[in-house]
């Protein structure tokens, strides 16, 4: 395995910081916490123009053609800075499944307006168990002519409240095994019958309950094949995944150094807090911990780059990521003391998106069952 970046990767790495420092301070953070939105119009069209959209896209549907692991540094940055924007859902949870698995047509149709940053798309997976089974996936696809008519409910769509299509996973089949009985469709989020209604949370993020009540799409707007879906759904749970730990990574990385520089800066019966033993060894707990789950995560992209994905290792990532990324946190408040509780300052921000990145994609435990299923337990 080689981790070292090329670089055009360095380059990227670079970039991103300095535009994502400039155009998305934590003021404007915390004033797309309260916009009904989620995020910033004009920011999300120069992201376009840089070619973020598109950067795994391939040129010929207007993107650059860059690799996965460009992807996990830039999503890395933006964890680092966290970001407010539909990046995400458009491209690692949408887009990434319709450049594999999408028709010629569909992807002539929705790459090239990606990576313009035209449109954006949300993943509409799971429903009131919130969990990542197959066996809990009934939203029903009825098939009606040359047509299927969607009727049911997902849950926890992020940025569906944005979004100019939904691609939803649907239960077409019942089969005596849960997963042959899958379909994803793309489907425009303004058909008639679709309620979108965002939902309460302590991050706060644009995460929406979608009603679908007798919503009809075409069977031209099926992702890959009739009951075949869960493997889509599978890709998506490994490489979005990955491109989630990479997120909160950053996060946890920019926690780190947030409190590493305010124990060499308050000062404390004379001298700086970072000369006491006991915030020494927390912020080289923290150090260890974040690197650690860095290695972790690299490893799996680094895998999923040369073809060669694996559930264990994104696994283990993400559990790992998960535990770390509340850690820093915790510990960076502790660190900070009464100021870290705060309203105003910067760590609460990270400390408010700590549950919201643990249970995307699957929180701690799914992933240990995930890894014992693996191990053949």
């Amino acid at each position: 395995m080689d981790f070292s970046f090329t670089e055009e990767q360095e380059m990227l790495r670079t970039s991103a910081r300095d535009f994502l420092g400039k155009e998305c301070p934590k003021t404007k953070v915390r004033e797309l916490e309260a916009d009904e939105r989620g995020y910033h119009p004009q920011t999300w069209h120069k992201m376009a123009e840089l070619g973020w959209m598109g950067l795994v896209i391939p040129s010929e549907y207007g993107g650059t053609g860059g690799q996965f692991m460009d992807l996990v540094l830039l999503l890395e940055e933006m964890g680092r800075n966290i970001l407010p924007s539909p990046f995400f859902s458009t491209v690692a949870l949408c887009s990434l499944p319709i450049l594999e698995f999408g028709s010629k047509g569909q992807k002539e149709e929705f790459l090239p307006k990606v990576a313009k940053g035209e449109i954006i798309l949300a993943l509409a997976l799971t429903e009131s168990s919130a969990t990542y089974e197959a066996s809990e996936i009934r939203l029903r696809a009825t098939p009606k002519g040359e047509e299927y008519i969607l009727e049911g409910t997902k849950l926890f769509v992020n940025d569906a409240n944005v979004a100019n299509y939904l691609l939803v996973a649907t239960r077409t089949g019942d089969r005596e095994n849960p997963e042959e009985g899958i379909t994803l469709f793309l489907v425009d989020a303004t058909s008639r019958g679709i309620k979108v209604e965002v939902i309460p949370t302590t991050a706060p993020d644009k995460q929406c309950q979608v009603n679908f009540d007798k919503v009809t799409v075409s069977q031209q707007n099926i992702l890959g094949e009739v009951n075949q879906g869960w493997e889509i759904v599978e890709f998506i749970l490994q490489k979005a995944t990955i491109l989630k730990c990479a997120e909160i990574i950053g996060a946890s990385q920019a926690v780190l150094e947030m409190s590493n520089s305010y124990a060499k800066e308050r000062v404390q019966f004379g001298r700086p807090i970072g000369s006491f033993q006991a915030i020494q060894h927390k912020l080289a707990d923290m150090l260890i911990e974040v690197d650690g789950a860095k290695y972790l995560v690299y490893e799996a992209a680094w895998k999923i780059s040369q073809g060669r994905p694996s559930i264990l290792e994104v696994s283990m990532a993400k559990a790992k990521a998960c535990e770390v990324h509340q850690r820093a946190c915790l510990d960076g408040i502790q660190i900070h003391g009464a100021l870290g509780f705060s309203q105003d300052h910067d760590i609460g921000l990270y400390f408010r998106r700590v549950k919201a990145a643990e249970f995307a994609l699957g929180d701690a435990d799914f992933h240990r069952e995930r890894i014992a299923s693996e191990l053949g337990l």
